[in-house]
C-alpha cells in the first residue's frame, strides 16, 4: 500500500564536492531518511556527475529513498574563477539530474557583488533565462534558495533571492514555470517575517524546502535591537527554534506541495559537530511527527452516520 504521508518526505543534505556522497548515503541511510539533496559548493572540482549520480543511487539501493533535488550554491552572475565555475556545475547538474533520479537543481541566484539588489536583474534575467531553458529541456525545474549569506537589498556577495519584494522582481524578470523557491522558514525568521503567509502567497513557486529553522530573542532586540553587538536570532536544526513546523507541514499539504523538506544541518549552535546528527535525527523524527506521525490507513470516507445529522 502506498504511505500518503510521504507525499511529503523528510530527509538531509549531504556535501558531494568531495566525491563522498554515495559513501555518506550508505553510513546514514537506515537512520530514517526518505530522502537526499547531494549538494557542491561552488564547485564540482570536475567530477562526473553520471557517475556520481550512479553509485548514489546505488547506494541507496532498494530502500525507500529518493534524490528529488541537488543543490549548487555559489555565485554564477559574477567572472571570478570559481564563479565561472559555479555556472558550469550548474549546467552539469542540469545536465545529469537524471542520473540521480532528481528532478530539480537548487541554489543562490548569484548577484553583483557590492551593488544594489536590483542592479543585479540585467544579468540575472540573461543567465537564468537560458539556464530555465536548458533545463526545461530536460524536464528539470529550479528553485533558488532564500538566504541572504549576510547581504541585504543594498550590498552583498552571494543571492538576491532572500527577500519576497526581491522574489517578486525576479519573476517578473524571468516568467518561466520552471523557475522557483528552494524555500525554508529560518531565513524569514532572521528577517523577522512571518514564514507561513508565504506559503499561501508563494505556494506555486517553492519547488523544494529545507528544514532549517531560527530562535528568535526578542528580549535582545528589545533592548538591543538587530544587526547590532548581541546577536538577536541563531539558526537552529528543526524541533529547536521557533517554527511551528506541524502549521507549516499543513499550509504546504493545503497549498499542494508534495516534495521533500531536507534538513539542512551545520548550523546550530548548540546541536553541533559531535552532537551534529544528534541534532539531525531529532530533527527527522520532530518532522515526520509535524507531518502527522505514523501512517494510519483509512477508506477516506465518513464513517460516523450520516453528516448532516451532526
Amino acid at each position: 500500500m502506498s504511505n500518503p504521508a510521504k507525499s511529503i518526505r523528510i530527509g538531509t543534505m549531504i556535501a558531494a564536492t568531495g566525491g563522498e556522497a554515495a559513501k555518506r548515503i550508505d553510513e546514514i541511510a537506515d537512520l530514517g531518511f526518505e530522502s537526499f539533496e547531494p549538494f557542491f559548493w561552488q564547485t564540482t572540482n570536475g567530477q562526473d556527475l553520471a557517475e556520481l549520480g550512479k553509485r548514489c543511487v546505488e547506494a541507496i539501493g532498494d530502500r525507500d529513498i529518493t534524490i528529488s533535488t541537488l543543490g549548487m550554491f555559489g555565485n554564477p552572475l559574477e567572472d571570478q574563477p570559481l564563479d565561472r565555475d559555479t555556472l558550469q556545475g550548474w549546467k552539469d547538474c542540469i545536465d545529469n539530474a537524471h542520473h540521480f533520479g532528481a528532478t530539480c537543481v537548487a541554489g543562490f541566484t548569484g548577484r553583483i557583488r557590492g551593488k544594489p539588489l536590483e542592479d543585479s536583474l540585467p544579468k540575472y534575467k540573461e543567465v537564468w533565462s537560458e539556464l530555465a531553458k536548458r533545463a526545461a529541456d530536460k524536464g528539470v525545474r529550479i528553485a533558488f534558495e532564500n538566504c541572504a549569506m549576510d547581504g541585504n537589498w543594498q550590498t552583498g556577495d552571494w543571492n538576491i533571492a532572500h527577500n519576497p519584494d526581491a522574489w517578486e522582481l525576479m519573476f517578473n524578470e524571468t516568467t518561466d514555470d520552471n523557475l522557483g523557491l528552494e524555500w525554508e522558514p529560518c531565513h524569514q525568521l532572521v528577517y523577522l517575517i512571518d514564514p507561513l503567509p508565504q506559503i499561501r502567497k508563494w505556494a506555486e513557486k517553492i519547488f523544494h524546502v529545507h528544514g532549517k529553522d531560527a530562535t528568535v530573542r526578542h528580549d535582545v532586540i528589545r533592548e538591543h535591537g538587530i544587526f547590532g553587538k548581541h546577536p538577536f536570532v541563531f539558526m537552529r536544526t528543526p524541533g529547536f527554534g521557533d517554527s511551528n513546523w506541524t502549521d507549516i507541514i499543513s499550509e504546504l499539504r493545503l497549498a499542494g506541495y508534495s516534495g521533500s523538506i531536507d534538513i539542512e544541518g551545520w548550523h546550530d549552535p548548540v546541536y553541533r559537530d559531535e552532537l551534529e546528527m544528534t541534532g539531525q535525527v531529532h530533527a527527522l523524527n520532530h518532522l515526520k511527527t509535524s507531518r502527522g506521525g505514523a501512517f494510519i490507513p483509512g477508506t477516506g470516507k465518513y464513517e460516523g452516520g450520516d453528516p448532516s445529522l451532526t
